[in-house]
């Protein structure tokens, strides 16, 4: 391993993820809170959801509040405030526990009454109750993840076969007010997408919803299929929303810290959604311009990429990006990290993945016929692990080449 590359990396990533914590941003979102008459109910939902909820506390008094979150990323106790931690990216019985939870709290308000949504990525699987079966929605999310289904394609199915997606947790909430407070991590920001919009109206439609079905030849039952013909929420009127955070905001965070650090950086403007095998070439192409550059370069951008998942080994897609630009980077003095901004990537305790000259192996092909990039990364260095960070603006991206 190339110590200098990835020290820097580290530097990148640490100081990154620092600048896109949501705390500012919902403080922010708050200064246009008005006390209502009746009660105040804060209900935080996603990987980024004690977070907010803990910033959202120190700054207004809440009667009552909950925080649905993954597995491992709260960090206490909170005040008036009851924390479930459950399943993602596959959803489990806590996430059921945690939307029924939410739906008996803010079920019979009145219009005295406001709402805090503090919505975070990963609230899709987090939260949810299901209008089929628990292992009928499982199925179909696990169909949809290993198809390679992107994000938006995904929620457009899980919207039609919930409670209270698709803006209908806020249907729930009404007449209370409702202060919808996003933190993005969906390129370009759809909001009606963000953790499937439990307080947005859904843009997308059923045909859209018919056709990813076909797309992907999926194998859904008679009961599914006649749910996805049902239209969702297209309007609400006690919906106030604040988003706080994305994608743009990491990728200028890498910019400025890698500028501190000596390096020329070419900034990349559209985000990278492609299959990761695409992806990797395409970063392999902007490297090939600048490898005989007379300064250092640091390449950043930013996206949400997709795996076609066939075997089943152990790992995430920015696992599999620092995996399969292995072999290219063998011969040269550059490096590529990909990272996921809330500390996870898949089902695993590792952020993202590394990789330099130092990380090619003969047996890397056989690991990625399974992806298994986890393993890999384990056995030959170049994981990257932060911990739950408290946030979720999507992915980094980013090439270091040294003169």
């Amino acid at each position: 391993m190339n110590n200098l590359l990835y020290n820097d990396a580290q530097k990148i990533i640490d100081f990154s993820i620092k600048e896109v914590l949501p705390g500012a941003a919902v403080r922010k979102a708050l200064e246009n809170y008005k006390e209502p008459k009746g009660k105040t109910i804060m209900i935080a939902l996603g990987k980024a959801a004690y977070t907010m909820a803990k910033e959202t506390l120190s700054q207004i008094k809440v009667d009552k509040g909950l925080v649905v979150t993954k597995y491992g990323h709260s960090q206490g106790p909170l005040e008036n405030t009851q924390i479930i931690e459950a399943g993602h990216p596959i959803l489990d019985d806590n996430s059921v526990l945690g939307a029924n939870t939410a739906i008996e709290m803010c079920s019979n308000l009145t219009e005295d009454d406001t709402v805090i949504i503090l919505v975070s990525g990963g609230g899709s699987a987090l939260f949810e109750a299901p209008l089929v079966t628990l292992e009928e929605l499982q199925d179909v999310n696990s169909q949809l993840l290993k198809c390679g289904a992107n994000i938006n394609e995904i929620n457009t199915i899980r919207k039609r076969l919930s409670k209270v997606k698709g803006g209908r947790f806020a249907e729930i909430c009404a007449p209370a007010k409702v202060m919808d407070i996003i933190l993005s991590d969906i390129i370009n920001d759809p909001l009606d997408m963000i953790a499937s919009g439990p307080a947005y109206p859904d843009a997308s439609t059923t045909e859209d919803a018919l056709n990813i079905v076909k797309k992907y030849d999926l194998k859904l039952n008679d009961k599914i299929m006649e749910l996805l013909h049902h239209d969702t929420v297209k309007h609400l009127d006690n919906v106030e929303t604040y988003i706080t955070g994305n994608n743009e905001e990491l990728k200028r965070a890498a910019k400025k810290k890698a500028e501190e650090l000596g390096y020329k950086v070419v900034y990349i403007e559209p985000a990278l959604t492609s299959e990761v095998k695409d992806a990797a070439k395409y970063m392999e192409t902007l490297i090939d311009e600048h490898l005989n550059d007379n300064e250092d370069v640091c390449i950043v951008t930013g996206g949400e990429l997709v795996v076609e998942v066939k075997g089943d080994g152990l790992g995430g897609r920015n696992q599999e990006m620092a995996c399969r630009m292995a072999a290219y980077l063998s011969d040269k003095n550059a490096a590529v990290f990909a990272v996921g901004s809330d500390g996870t990537d898949g089902p695993t305790d590792a952020a993202g993945g590394y990789a330099d000259k130092d990380s090619w192996n003969a047996e890397i092909d056989a690991y990625l016929a399974i992806n298994d990039s986890y393993h890999y990364l384990e056995k030959h260095g170049g994981l990257i692990k932060t911990g739950p960070t408290g946030t979720n603006v999507c992915d980094l991206y980013c090439a270091l080449i040294k003169k």
